[in-house]
């Protein structure tokens, strides 16, 4: 008995959206984010442009699309945030173009893999920070904590969430 793979056998659907639905979430994500932050302490433990960079990612499956799209709303959160300008662009950048990479080859509709995956990026993001802050700022910044993991945890709960809602702005 042999088994047959065909690459034309598996095919992975590219979201569209209605027109300003990227644009309008990803403002209401970083208008959300900064309002919740000078709102209470407790709610900077969210990432809600993250979360976003990442749906989207893992919706369009475009490579540039994704880390132009992370890069614009990391630039934007560097902006409203107390962090020097370009430290969210390039992390969120990154994690646009590996989450439409891998958009474009896995399945990512069920909440299980969403879950780990935005688990996974959240951690990639705050790895790519810390290293930044590290290496460009001279400063310590952890790798790992269980503030870190908790808001993981948090984060990636949310999304699943999220992009059920989300999932409603698709044409």
């Amino acid at each position: 008995m042999t088994v047959r793979m065909d690459s034309q056998s598996q095919h992975i659907e590219v979201h569209k959206f209605y027109a300003g639905a990227v644009v309008g979430i990803c403002f209401l994500a970083l208008v959300l984010q900064a309002f919740l932050n000078r709102f209470s302490q407790r709610f900077e433990i969210l990432e809600l442009p993250l979360l976003v960079v990442v749906y989207f990612g893992l919706s369009r499956r475009n490579s540039i699309t994704g880390l132009l799209l992370g890069t614009v709303v990391g630039l934007l959160q560097d902006g409203i945030s107390h962090t020097p300008i370009g430290l969210y662009g390039i992390a969120k950048g990154f994690i646009g173009f590996i989450a439409s990479s891998i958009g474009a080859r896995l399945d990512t509709e069920h909440p299980i893999s969403r879950f780990i995956l935005m688990f996974l990026f959240f951690h990639i993001h705050q790895v790519l920070l810390a290293t930044m802050i590290r290496l460009l700022l001279a400063q310590h910044a952890p790798f790992f904590t269980v503030h870190l993991l908790i808001a993981s945890i948090i984060n990636s709960a949310i999304a699943v969430f999220l992009f059920i809602a989300l999932d409603h702005l698709r044409k």
